[in-house]
């Protein structure tokens, strides 16, 4: 134990990983864990629930589950290690000629930082109908993004998560002939004596793994996913496993020597400004301390650990249950570890629904969560009277005026007004379709219809004026709650990850 580590609040931290994990266990559905460590040893260890509600196994830090997002850092690393392979400078386009401008002129770097403007798959192909249950495999993938082309913003000019650039990076090491897979087992795995993998298909048998679950009206459900994993989400392992590569990048040694300060280094909008996403690690800072980290969220699992490179000190949560909120619960343990208070949530900005005076771009404000674009986090209280988020992938620095919510969001300035309906529902009825993609929708009364036979869905509308609606619909066990901007025969549909698919009448 070093000696910044033994003058921290262990005890606090023990009370509440021991909170989180009762929830988990009074309530007798599925679990997750808690593990609390320094560079060399687990401090503190805490479960509940179970790993699977068929054979009643209780979870525990040696549970297999999805890691999602957090593979993210793990690809940055590899990319960092061979820059005799790829640099963050290069273009995507120099690596990938299926891609076409300005999509194939995004920076390696950019893709990784989340600066980039790439649209996001998933977020695309659920705009296109397809549900996140719908199987699709890494090449066809490939050709649609070189298809897409464009980008939701300039590059460089805002910040917006999106999981696409970690696909195209990982495809760019994969025409090279290294399979991410491998490069993890031979850079980590196996080195460390651990049994973390990359599975590409939710499918793919994978050792150990618990099945993820979401809660619907009828109880919980197994989740599921069609979609190609890729490198931005693709790793399984434990909690314990987790900890223990983790544990290399703090303690600077084995396979993760020198890598920490490199995933975290700055990055900059076009502007030179400041942003606190690195290369698959975000800054999460409670007060004058800056925690290292990254979330991850699949359909029925979510994760988070966040790290203290001062103190060299980390957490970890996974589950398998979607209603986990895992970055507040990691904050929360970091915070009665260092024995800091959560800032209170903010509830300055009056609870409604807005929108800027033209464009896709709406907020929903309700009890302190402020959803852009179908994207939520929850505000917090800032200083000078600003309402502003935890998140350095979303960002959000928002204040009431009295007339309007402005401030930024991903680094963008936005001016939000209270929603004033028009008539744009009765002057869209009909048929919409994109032919370039061969898909449809269909607008009758007050609905939207999408689909194909017993999959077609029916999601209700409702006026955001100035031409504009407003969907709420569900891709399986998520909100699914696209813009519609008209601008006579044409429409573009938008979420926050996804904001460049157009359709046209007829």
């Amino acid at each position: 134990m070093s000696a910044c580590s033994s003058k921290l609040h262990w005890s606090a931290a023990t009370k509440v990983t021991e909170e989180i994990a009762s929830i988990w266990e009074s309530e007798g559905g599925p679990g997750g864990a808690v593990l609390v460590f320094d560079e060399n040893d687990s401090r503190i260890e805490a479960a509940g629930g179970f790993e699977s509600l068929a054979t009643r196994v209780p979870f525990s830090a040696d549970t297999g589950v999805r890691y999602a997002s957090i593979t993210k850092h793990v690809l940055a690393s590899i990319v960092l290690r061979t820059p005799e392979l790829i640099s963050l400078d290069d273009r995507l386009g120099q690596h990938l000629a299926q891609l076409r401008a300005p999509m194939a002129d995004v920076t390696v770097g950019q893709a990784l930082d989340m600066t980039g403007g790439l649209p996001d798959v998933r977020e695309t192909l659920s705009l296109l109908g397809l549900s996140v249950h719908t199987a699709t495999e890494a090449e066809p993938i490939l050709e649609f993004l070189g298809e897409l082309a464009a980008l939701n913003f300039p590059a460089g000019h805002e910040i917006s998560y999106s999981n696409t650039g970690y696909r195209l990076v990982e495809a760019i090491l994969k025409s090279k002939g290294f399979l991410f897979d491998n490069l993890v087992q031979e850079q980590i795995s196996g080195p460390l004596g651990i049994d973390i993998r990359a599975p590409e298909l939710w499918f793919d048998p994978v050792s150990n793994l618990a099945p993820g679950y979401w809660k619907s009206p009828n109880g919980w459900q197994l989740g599921t996913a069609g979609l190609h994993l890729s490198a931005s989400g693709s790793l399984t392992g434990s909690a314990r496993h987790l900890a223990k590569w983790l544990q290399t990048l703090l303690g600077d040694r084995g396979p993760g020597a020198g890598l920490l300060p490199r995933l975290a280094a700055p990055r900059h909008l076009h502007d030179g400004r400041e942003t606190q996403y690195g290369l698959g690690l975000a800054k999460a800072g409670l007060g004058e301390r800056q925690f290292l980290g990254h979330g991850g969220s699949h359909a029925g699992y979510k994760s988070q650990f966040l790290l203290d490179p001062e103190t060299r000190v980390g957490v970890v949560i996974v589950s398998n249950r979607e209603d986990t909120a895992p970055s507040l619960l990691a904050l929360r343990v970091m915070a009665a570890l260092f024995g800091k208070s959560l800032p209170p949530r903010s509830r300055w900005i009056p609870d409604g629904l807005y929108a800027t005076e033209a464009g896709p771009y709406w907020l929903e404000v309700s009890d302190g969560i402020a959803t852009f674009l179908g994207t939520g986090d929850t505000l917090y209280e800032g200083e000078g009277g600003w309402s502003v988020s935890l998140s350095a992938h979303m960002p959000m620095r928002l204040r009431w005026t009295g007339e309007a919510v402005e401030g930024e969001i991903g680094h963008a300035a936005r001016r939000f007004f209270p929603v004033k309906p028009d008539d744009t529902l009765s002057r869209v009825q009909g048929h919409w379709t994109s032919h370039r993609f061969h898909a449809s929708f269909t607008i009758q009364d007050s609905r939207l219809q999408m689909g194909v036979g017993p999959a077609r869905t029916s999601s209700p509308l409702i006026s955001l004026g100035a031409d504009r609606l407003l969907m709420n619909g569900k891709d399986g066990p998520w909100p699914k709650r696209p813009s519609l901007v008209f601008e006579g025969d044409h429409v573009l549909l938008a979420l926050n990850r996804s904001r460049i698919l157009h359709f046209e009448r007829g």
